[in-house]
């Protein structure tokens, strides 16, 4: 993927002047050696011009992510400094003791220390990254190292994003909407276009000489999946078209992901439906949010970054119903009927996480458009049951207040077949009724949810925190009741 960023790290050390710097450097070395591919900085940092020659240093060699470590107690000005006039992303680890016999004359103290250091980023308003439990040995340190790559990939990504978007959000579709000013704050860059402005580039692209070539590489893809044949022209057409606007839209900014309103107007307008173009982009890293969800777009980038792999939005969409439940899921898979639901959406995943896809019509949109008709303009869907596996559904959302909230909740895809149309799939979250109840409607969410394919919410979690989210919200067990539920 060339639309996230790809880390170089760095690794700092500092040390309190009253202890010997030796001690940081050698913990340091021991560090270097438990991760390998980080750039070890050699200027030990005691003083704040210890910090800007580390500073200067690590930018040089190109580092990205900085990784700072309390190799002993650490100067409380100095080791703060280094995030502020670094400027990325920046973690903050300490040294556990060695062993008993190093407690007289090699202690470091750096348990003490970065309670100091935690006191001190916050009297100076400095975001950075503490783990859940930042001191460690070598090899404790070195996953922690580890588990930082994808939260620094997500927090440069956010900082370089421009989200463009197509069209107003549907008229009944108002969850979608929300303030945008906290994109600002958090340093996304949002161009609003027409779809008028979409559709003179898209005819622009009428006789583009590389309109074969993709259409080549989409019945690669497809296999037996290619199903409507005839509307791939269309769609090559239209991927080159925003592929050409991302590469000559971006601006100042370095990655970019759309937002398009994708009906009605766009079928009798475009002659399709964008939706296997949308799977396509995702796949290579750059989400197409459906009904121009902005924060939905915002939200499969960050589940991009966090995973390194294509991502989907979907509609939490429509209960199991209780016969399927009770023929395919009880007694074979440890969940209730309220724990499970069905997430869809038109044709939007990439085909990878898909158990089989292909190119067909969208039904609802047929029956409005082309009534009693072969289907033409309504084609251009990606349709399959989403393959069974792990899945993380989260969604960062601007609040109707100006504000910012979230939720994470892991579970799975079920293996079990849909019996229905779209891209879609049996979720199974633990206690997600009680979720639905009282996180995602209590708390006024959407219907689009971001869906990540593996179990990623420690990162989430992490990325939403240094990102400065005041409300993170999970599928609480049973024994931890939610603020607003009954009860009696």
């Amino acid at each position: 993927m060339n639309n996230i960023p790809n880390i170089k790290l760095g690794l700092i050390s500092v040390s309190r002047d009253c202890f010997p710097a030796a001690l940081s450097e050698t913990r340091r070395a021991a560090v270097k050696g438990a991760y390998g591919d980080i750039y070890e900085c050699k200027v030990t940092v005691e003083n704040e011009i210890d910090m800007l020659k580390a500073v200067e240093d690590v930018k040089a060699a190109g580092v990205n992510a900085l990784v700072v470590f309390l190799g002993n107690f650490g100067p409380e000005t100095a080791e703060v400094l280094l995030a502020k006039y670094f400027g990325g992303p920046t973690m903050y680890v300490a040294a556990a003791e060695d062993g008993a016999d190093t407690l007289m004359d090699g202690r470091g103290d750096a348990y003490c220390g970065m309670l100091n250091c935690s006191y001190n980023l916050g009297l100076r308003n400095i975001k950075a990254h503490i783990p859940a439990y930042p001191v460690g040995t070598p090899a404790d340190i070195a996953q922690m190292i580890a588990d930082f790559v994808p939260i620094a990939r997500t927090m440069i990504g956010v900082a370089n994003l421009k989200i463009i978007t197509f069209g107003p959000r549907p008229q009944d579709f108002l969850a979608c909407n929300a303030p945008i000013q906290q994109l600002f704050n958090l340093g996304v860059e949002i161009q609003e276009n027409s779809e008028l402005d979409l559709l003179v580039a898209f005819n622009k692209h009428k006789d583009d000489p590389r309109i074969p070539g993709v259409i080549a590489d989409m019945e690669r893809e497809l296999g037996e999946g290619n199903k409507m044949s005839g509307i791939l022209p269309k769609l090559a057409q239209y991927e080159l078209t925003l592929l050409d606007w991302a590469e000559n839209n971006k601006g100042s900014r370095e990655y970019v992901v759309f937002a398009s309103k994708c009906w009605p107007a766009f079928q009798t307008e475009f002659g399709f439906v964008p939706c296997y173009v949308n799977s396509r982009l995702a796949a290579r890293g750059i989400p197409v949010a459906c009904e121009t969800d902005i924060y939905g777009a915002l939200s499969e980038y960050i589940g991009t970054c966090v995973t390194g792999a294509g991502v989907t939005l979907l509609d939490i969409n429509n209960s199991v119903p209780a016969d399927m439940y009770e023929r395919d899921i009880k007694g074979k898979f440890d969940y209730t009927l309220k724990d499970t639901f069905m997430g869809f959406h038109c044709g939007n995943t990439p085909i990878c996480c898909l158990k089989k896809g292909e190119v067909k019509y969208q039904r609802i949109m047929h029956s409005l458009l082309e009534p009693g008709k072969e289907p033409d303009i309504t084609r251009g869907t990606l349709e399959g049951d989403i393959a069974p596996g792990e899945i993380t559904f989260f969604r960062l959302q601007g609040t109707a207040e100006g504000g910012l909230k979230s939720y994470i909740a892991q579970g799975e895809v079920l293996p079990v077949p849909t019996c229905s149309f779209g891209g879609i799939g049996i979720f199974a979250i633990p206690e997600m009724g009680r979720f639905y109840r009282h996180v995602l409607i209590a708390d006024r969410y959407p219907h689009h949810g971001a869906v990540a394919f593996g179990h990623v919410g420690k990162a989430l979690f992490d990325v939403f925190t240094y990102l400065g989210v005041p409300k993170i919200s999970y599928n609480q067990p049973k024994s931890l009741p939610y603020p607003t539920e009954n009860p009696f």
